[in-house]
């Protein structure tokens, strides 16, 4: 892990409220228990820091891992992710490692307890290979938006796009190059986005396998939309 990366990751953590450890250890995607997805009938707002689960929907999970393979297979794309052990940060939030196999890159992916019924919400994504400087967290965002970091991906090519909250469907997509071939370098590119109702948002990038297409990592931060 670079330094940039973990100065990224730790601005990233701290922005949202979290502490956590930067330690990993990689397992297998647990099988899913009833325990660990649980369903509500109350009608709730989404939390202002949150992306998944949708609140709107009665989906909550009891355990932080479950929660994070959800938003990866779910919101992310990843095909068959191998996710990781959860790492504690203080009492109510921590990290659970994700890679598309068991050599892939990691998306960290950052989880909280927000609610009071102490369910599990998925705050945001990171990668050392795809690290976001512009915009930042939680930023207003005008179309079109610009969009600054360091990258490294096949053909250099990383994929963007923005999405309103509570939604998979994009409302704006563009593509940014940055380094390849393992090698980080720096990308600045512009946005352009369909106008929503939405207050709150995901900014979303990822880069995809040349062999099969899949999903091989992602970085997803939480913006906000000009009104």
């Amino acid at each position: 892990m670079t330094k940039r990366f973990t100065l990224f990751l730790l601005a990233l953590a701290v922005a949202s409220g979290l502490v956590f450890s930067l330690g990993y250890i990689s397992r297998s995607v647990p099988p899913t228990t009833s325990a660990a997805v649980t369903t509500t009938t109350s009608e709730e707002t989404q939390p202002a820091t949150a992306m998944w689960p949708f609140a709107r929907t009665p989906l909550r999970f009891s355990d932080p891992v479950t929660a994070a393979s959800s938003f990866a297979v779910s919101y992310l794309g990843f095909s068959a992710p191998v996710v990781g052990q959860f790492q504690q940060g203080d009492s109510r939030s921590g990290e659970v490692p994700v890679r598309s196999s068991t050599t892939g890159a990691i998306t960290t992916v950052l989880v909280r307890q927000l609610t009071d019924d102490d369910s599990w919400w998925v705050l945001g994504a990171a990668t050392a290979n795809i690290q976001i400087t512009t915009p930042s967290l939680l930023t207003n965002l005008k179309s079109p938006a610009t969009l600054r970091g360091v990258s490294t991906a096949f053909e250099a090519q990383v994929n963007v796009e923005l999405r309103a909250d509570q939604s998979l469907a994009a409302i704006g997509t563009s593509n940014v190059m940055g380094g390849s071939m393992g090698q980080l370098a720096s990308f600045e590119g512009q946005i352009s986005f369909t106008r929503t109702t939405a207050r709150y948002g995901t900014l979303l990038m990822r880069t995809y396998s040349a062999k099969d297409g899949s999903v091989l990592e992602a970085s997803a931060l939480r913006i906000m939309y000009a009104k």
